[in-house]
């Protein structure tokens, strides 16, 4: 669809050209807001752009200024809700200063609150289900959220083996490891929990839980040497 038919169905007098520069500036984010709605509700196949653009309250050919595709649409959404995460803990790393238990406990619990307490969290199972099938899609969440989530994971664990604040360990293994159980509970929440309220994890309980078991050890230096054969 090109700008002068869209403009020509418009009742404000003012130049096609200055009236798109408006809506563009206004608009992007409400369509990803309704697509990410749409991407957790139904998943990525099932969501058509009509749907999103009727949930946002616009045309299709609004929708169609933005995003040309139901791929770049996913994309915007991957760049608004959860990049900044990645780029905070980024940003985190960045400070030489940053003690190595806080800057690990901060990382993860900044990346738990947003995937865990808003929509964007959905995404996970989303992936998780279509990936298969949706190669490109896939691939992008690959390189923009995984590869940079573990990278992050990755660079905290060897600066605390360095320091001395983390015993030597396999990290690459530890990487996986440490992420799983926070995966798990956004997983759960956006699935279970979502549909019934026995399946409800307490978020803060599991979230001490966790970092009491993953900071700590489950074993304590005695316990440990006692296991030894």
């Amino acid at each position: 669809m090109n700008g002068s038919s869209t403009a020509s169905g418009c009742a404000v007098e003012q130049p096609a050209r200055h009236k798109h520069l408006r809506r563009k500036e206004a608009r992007p984010s409400e369509l990803t807001a309704a697509a990410l709605a749409l991407f957790v509700e139904k998943g990525f196949a099932a969501t058509r752009l009509d749907d999103v653009a009727a949930l946002a309250g616009v045309s299709k050919g609004t929708l169609y200024l933005y995003f040309d595709s139901k791929e770049a649409l996913f994309k915007a959404v991957i760049r608004e809700g959860m990049v900044p995460v990645l780029e905070r803990g980024e940003a985190l790393l960045a400070s030489e200063t940053a003690e190595p238990v806080a800057l690990l406990r901060g990382m993860l619990l900044d990346w738990w609150e947003q995937l865990s307490k808003t929509p964007i969290g959905g995404v996970q199972k989303l992936m998780m289900a279509e990936a298969g099938n949706f190669p490109e899609v896939a691939q992008y969440y690959q390189e923009a959220v995984i590869d940079r989530g573990q990278a992050l994971v990755r660079t905290a664990l060897r600066r605390g083996v360095e320091a001395g604040a983390f015993r030597p360990m396999d990290v690459e293994m530890a990487v996986s490891v440490v992420i799983a159980p926070l995966l798990h509970e956004v997983l759960w929440r956006h699935s279970f929990a979502s549909r019934c309220a026995a399946s409800t994890l307490d978020g803060r309980r599991f979230l001490e839980c966790y970092f009491d078991l993953l900071l700590k050890g489950l074993c304590s230096s005695s316990g440990a040497r006692e296991e030894r054969p």
